[in-house]
């Protein structure tokens, strides 16, 4: 299934740094082509065109993965412990278990998708916080959190975000759209 995802681009590393009314054609989990919306739905008529307001850039990388996973707790909206992840004294006190971690991980991966992270700076160590990870397709990268986002560009993944002002409106990872704010 071909999807046409249009808005201004900004697109650090590419071929061409910004194109206003530029979009991006995706095709299963890549990136098949990188041009002008109008180019675009003219070459594919049938595809499906989704309408962002904003601009779509590669991607962020989160330089705090470890710290953000496996050094919070991000509470279940049911238990009375607030909205905001517990660190310190406050994630000593709880009985922390691998599946609690699993499911900690998992609020977290959400709201680095809501704020249009792709991938994580690691090592991460805990095996449950690693597979709620992979599961929602960020990468776990290792190394520099100065590594540049991948460049948006035909035959590359089609991983990127779309943000009007400081908000993400959606996250895409390798074509899957993960995040969607409503």
């Amino acid at each position: 299934m071909l999807t046409i995802h249009t808005a201004d681009l900004v697109n650090p590393g590419g071929e061409s740094p910004s194109l206003p009314g530029g979009a991006v054609l995706v095709e299963g989990r890549r990136i098949a082509a990188v041009e002008t919306y109008e180019d675009l739905v003219a070459a594919h008529p049938t595809a499906r065109v989704r309408r962002w307001p904003g601009v779509l850039t590669p991607g962020l990388l989160h330089p705090h993965g470890r710290e953000l996973l496996e050094e919070s707790y991000h509470p279940d909206p049911r238990e009375d412990l607030g909205d905001e992840p517990l660190t310190g004294e406050a994630l000593s006190a709880l009985a922390m278990t691998d599946a609690r971690w699993g499911a900690s991980a998992r609020r977290g991966v959400q709201r680095l998708l809501a704020q249009g992270t792709a991938a994580v700076v690691g090592p991460l160590q805990r095996p449950t916080v690693i597979d709620a990870v992979h599961r929602s397709g960020l990468r776990i990268q290792d190394g520099s959190a100065e590594a540049a986002p991948p460049p948006l560009l035909p035959g590359a993944d089609a991983t990127f975000a779309i943000f009007s002002g400081t908000e993400c409106v959606a996250t895409v990872i390798r074509g899957r759209l993960l995040h969607r704010r409503r």
